[in-house]
């Protein structure tokens, strides 16, 4: 029953990704894009749409939602908190403060927007995410050698986060509209921005940091049962913590380096595989988040760029307009079955 499961994911994601290709601002007809992915002379236009546009937005959301996917289920197993995600730490405001420090201040100091740089522009603001993200990630990581309780780390979490949000307030109101209108930009999150060797090199690094998560199932496993059971089976507590710790924030690091705050995907997918599956056991959870966290970028990706529409729509207002109603409907159902049972 859950091989079946997981093929239809697999299928879903495959589907979707095919429609991703064809549908668009431009309409290709299906023969044509078959031509262009088969390496056969075409449209020129059409094939630079595909290939320089329509296949890296593709592969992006599918390794970005998998990515936020599997670091909010290792958010919510860590703290046992069902409202736990990739953000509940702070990391992810840290990367936006590393994006601020660098987007608004660029204007200021240096006297030449960032927005205006082009890709020197682009390949600055990814290299301040990710110094952004893995910054607060090590502040995280020393606290939590102080500190015994998840909810105290929890709180402190959200508190950096709090900080983080007060200091871009005020770089904001400093800097010049242009600088903050590109920082806002950034904030709405696009899996459009990752393209050519970027792309290939976010897919690598996605390829890499997903086995690796899985390689925690074990101790994700055991801290389901509660610290002291966990540690009477012989688990390392603080070791363990750290270690989920660390590869969920490389994960939001990474992903927000490149894509933006992509935000509700890694909160609510964990629930929906779970709904999915019924089961918490992470070997089962972990390739079925993954999946999900996938299939959902892509029709999100989907959405935001549905002809129709001039550009494409905020894949964060794409996200919590998809993604709500599904985890208000699954968690109904829960508590439906919990009522009849």
């Amino acid at each position: 029953m859950r091989v079946s499961k997981f093929i239809v994911l697999i299928i879903a994601i495959v589907v979707l990704a095919i429609v991703n290709l064809l549908l668009g601002s431009v309409k290709i007809p299906v023969a044509d894009v078959c031509r262009i992915l088969f390496g056969a002379e075409g449209n020129e236009i059409w094939a630079n749409i595909i290939w320089k546009s329509r296949l890296p937005q593709a592969l992006t959301a599918i390794m970005a939602g998998a990515g936020l996917a599997v670091s909010g289920l290792q958010m919510q197993t860590v703290f046992r908190n069902p409202l736990a995600g990739p953000s509940v730490l702070g990391i992810s405001n840290g990367s936006a403060l590393g994006v601020a420090f660098v987007v608004l201040l660029s204007g200021r100091i240096g006297g030449v927007a960032l927005s205006r740089l082009g890709y020197l522009g682009d390949a600055a603001m990814s290299v301040a995410a990710i110094v952004g993200a893995l910054a607060v990630m090590l502040l995280i990581l020393w606290i939590s050698q102080k500190v015994k309780g998840n909810v105290t780390l929890l709180i402190i979490g959200v508190m950096i986060g709090y900080l983080a949000n007060a200091i871009i307030g005020v770089l904001k109101f400093l800097s010049p509209e242009e600088d903050v209108k590109a920082f806002v930009v950034w904030g709405l999150g696009s899996f459009s921005r990752v393209s050519g060797d970027e792309m290939i090199l976010f897919v690598v690094l996605m390829c890499v940091l997903l086995p690796l998560a899985c390689l925690l199932v074990k101790p994700m496993n055991l801290l389901l049962l509660g610290d002291r059971y966990a540690a009477n089976l012989g688990l390392n507590i603080r070791r363990a913590r750290m270690l989920v710790i660390i590869s969920s924030g490389v994960l939001v690091a990474i992903v927000t380096a490149y894509c933006g705050p992509i935000m509700f995907i890694g909160l609510a997918v964990p629930h929906l595989a779970r709904a999915i599956f019924r089961t918490s056991e992470h070997r089962i959870l972990m390739p079925a988040t993954a999946l999900c966290g996938a299939a959902l970028a892509l029709l999100c990706n989907l959405i935001a760029r549905m002809p129709g529409f001039e550009g494409a729509l905020p894949v964060n207002s794409v996200t919590a307009l998809v993604g709500a109603p599904v985890i208000a409907m699954v968690l109904f159902r829960r508590r439906k079955d919990e009522v009849g049972e």
